[in-house]
């Protein structure tokens, strides 16, 4: 591992995902079977990619949300529209960005992916 891209990863991480996220995260996958899973992701995906200067923060969260979205990944699509809104994806962006993966992907990519937003805007809303 390059400790120097997980540490970039890791910070990178926490700003967008948030603290608690990333802490339980990584305790859940503390064990020898997740740890190796969760370095991968902190070092490649957060440290190695995300910490690529080629895109805003904004515009990574923008495509993670229609990917999620098409892909169906509903547990991870709830982090990253979290995310998506830290890192300054207004709630109407968002909307635009499940209505663009109903043309690509079909209308139950779409509604499942609007459904999750509205549940996490509530959940955000409480705190």
């Amino acid at each position: 591992m390059d400790q120097q891209t997980y540490d970039k990863g890791l910070e990178i991480r926490t700003a967008v995902m948030g603290k608690t996220y990333v802490d339980k995260a990584l305790a859940a996958n503390a064990d020898d079977f997740g740890k190796p899973v969760q370095d991968y992701v902190t070092e490649y995906a957060w440290g190695a990619v995300w910490g690529r200067e080629g895109l805003t923060r904004k515009t990574r969260s923008m495509l993670n949300l229609a990917m999620l979205g098409i892909l169906n990944r509903p547990h991870e699509l709830r982090g990253h529209i979290r995310g998506a809104l830290t890192n300054g994806v207004t709630k109407d962006e968002i909307r635009e960005i499940f209505m663009h993966v109903g043309v690509y992907a079909g209308a139950p990519a779409m509604l499942d992916s609007i459904r999750i937003a509205k549940e996490m805007f509530a959940e955000i809303e409480k705190v």
